[in-house]
């Protein structure tokens, strides 16, 4: 989120910007929830602002090497959903209803026509599946992160390797001062305006910029959640040899990776679990595999009966805990700050729209391209909540 609005304010202004500042903690992105995620995109979405956000990162993405001059890998490979309940079906029209205004490349198919597409799928209890034929798939997000970084540096924006620690407002609540750690010095910044773009982090900066002396009455809703991701081989013949990112109704997924009968595969976070989010048990993948993920995989895919774990990874969702949903727009307490936050584990494929929008509100007075107003964070105070039914 933060390299997009960099690279997209530095873009939409016709001279080098030296005034963009970026503030990484770890500007190795070792713990970046960006590099540790799948890399999906899609457009099956059940809100229109979400089916918006992602066509601009699909075009975004296809037209990458241009753009950032680098290649992201984009492999349109396509994102299956499964229905096994009449609800669940039902929600499922009703979401491609509304995708298909955007559009044309989504696909509803029977049992029939599942089993036929998709030899190596168990459809027995299956009603329908939602395909994405084009423009859903997967990407490398390292490239994608190093490519918004280069082309920003490039274009004047500067970029500082340390935390932020303090702040302070003034009598209209808007941020003053901003002192960042460098090393072992204190710097201190006056910015016009802030961008908290600190994911899984964003209500610890937001508690900072808020400062001791005025807590926020409103906090941000916005917490961290460990999920994990595993990357599978199949030895067995039959295994698909190319699987779109495949969604089952128990919201385990798997899609193909580098072939070869080689997988990623794994679950969204879970209220039930007491995630923990340091950076050393990031490392550590939960049990999860052997009791959950892999009995459904082998219920979806009989030629998953044998599977072997190569290796595993895990990241943190930005998981917004009212509704889901991204959080774009000022924040009614400190309305010098921007709140790019809450994206609940599809921000990585947003963040090209998402660093777009900012570069209109920051430059433009508004939204100009997409209007994102039901996104902002008034709707937690007036009670009209963003409901999205497609949260992987």
């Amino acid at each position: 989120m933060g390299l997009s609005t960099a690279y997209h304010l530095s873009s939409a202004r016709s001279s080098p910007s030296p005034s963009i500042t970026v503030i990484e903690k770890d500007p190795s992105y070792q713990y970046a929830s960006s590099t540790l995620s799948a890399g999906g995109i899609r457009q099956q979405f059940s809100l229109k602002e979400n089916i918006e956000m992602s066509l601009y990162g699909r075009d975004f993405l296809r037209e990458a090497e241009t753009l950032l001059n680098v290649n992201v890998s984009f492999e349109e490979k396509g994102y299956l959903f499964l229905a096994c309940s009449k609800e669940g079906k039902k929600k499922m029209i009703k979401n491609w209803e509304l995708q298909r205004t955007y559009t044309q490349d989504i696909k509803l198919l029977d049992k029939k026509e599942l089993k036929k597409k998709f030899e190596w799928l168990n459809v027995e209890d299956v009603l329908m599946g939602s395909y994405g034929e084009r423009g859903e798939g997967w990407f490398d997000p390292w490239a994608l992160l190093k490519g918004f970084r280069d082309k920003s540096t490039e274009m004047g924006v500067k970029f500082v390797h340390g935390e932020v620690v303090a702040a302070k407002r003034n009598a209209r609540g808007e941020v003053s001062s901003v002192d960042v750690k460098v090393g072992e010095k204190i710097v201190t910044y006056f910015p016009q305006s802030v961008v908290n773009a600190a994911g899984p982090y964003a209500d610890n900066l937001m508690n900072i910029l808020a400062g001791s002396e005025k807590p926020l009455q409103h906090p941000i809703p916005v917490r961290p959640r460990k999920r994990c991701i595993y990357f599978i081989h199949s030895p067995s013949s039959s295994s698909p040899s190319a699987a779109p990112l495949t969604v089952d109704p128990t919201n385990v997924y798997f899609r193909s990776e580098g072939g070869s009968n080689h997988f990623i595969c794994g679950a969204p976070p879970s209220d039930e679990i007491n995630w923990d989010y340091d950076t050393h048990t990031l490392q550590n993948p939960s049990p999860c595999f052997e009791s959950t993920i892999w009995p459904q995989l082998y219920h979806r895919v009989p030629s998953f009966d044998e599977l072997k774990v190569k290796s595993s990874w895990c990241g943190l969702y930005e998981y917004n805990i009212i509704d889901q949903n991204g959080i774009i727009g000022f924040h009614p307490e400190m309305e010098n700050v921007i709140m790019l936050n809450g994206f609940s584990g599809h921000g990585l494929q947003q963040s090209p729209a998402v660093g777009r929008a900012c570069m209109e509100l920051l430059d433009k007075g508004g939204f100009e391209t997409l209007d994102l107003g039901r996104l902002d964070f008034e709707r937690f105070l007036n009670g009209n909540l963003m409901f999205e039914d497609g949260i992987v």
